[in-house]
């Protein structure tokens, strides 16, 4: 799971309780933090304003270290939304990670902002995404066909090896999605 300072409460402390709970072995990591670390988390709520709001969250903990990360190691990535992803993608060794996902096939899921991790690495063009409404012009911008979420905001869109959705209130469905693609001991 790859997260960073505000990333969405939600869409990183409960996707990583779900895949405990299913005993998946998940390890966070962030650019620039070692396993001990925590980030900062955000909360975004939609509460009838023109956007959503945001509140400071809880820390998150970092199990892993991202020097040195060999995501030849991991089956699958997870892209958590919030603010993180707009300036992760400016890492390079970040989409670095992304790309390794995509180009072995492996299971990628991402939420809310965290396609624009996707679109930065390139790994979009003829694909279709979901993300909240506002990264839609990033995901078809780079290349990809932009799904629009159902009402509630709880859809999840399969696309191979690809689970996306557009907010954190779509966990049951992404989480569900995401799971049948990973691999069982």
């Amino acid at each position: 799971m790859l997260v960073g300072d505000f990333v969405e409460d939600y869409e990183a402390m409960v996707p990583y309780q779900m895949l405990l709970m299913l005993e998946h072995e998940v390890a966070t990591v962030c650019p620039g933090k070692s396993a001990g670390d925590s980030v900062a988390t955000a909360i975004h709520d939609f509460e009838g304003h023109q956007t959503y709001t945001e509140k400071p969250g809880h820390r998150f903990a970092i199990t892993a270290d991202f020097d040195g990360l060999n995501p030849e190691t991991f089956d699958a990535l997870v892209i958590p939304g919030g603010r993180a992803p707009e300036y992760l993608r400016l890492n390079e060794q970040v989409l670095d990670i992304v790309r390794h996902f995509a180009d072995q096939n492996k299971p990628i899921a991402a939420v809310c902002h965290g396609p624009q991790i996707l679109a930065a690495a390139g790994v979009l063009k003829n694909r279709q995404c979901s993300c909240y409404p506002a990264v839609a012009p990033e995901v078809q911008i780079g290349g990809g066909t932009y799904m629009p979420p159902g009402e509630g905001m709880d859809t999840a869109h399969v696309d191979g090896n690809l689970v996306t959705a557009p907010a954190w209130p779509a966990h049951p469905a992404w989480m569900r999605e995401f799971n049948r693609l990973l691999p069982s001991d």
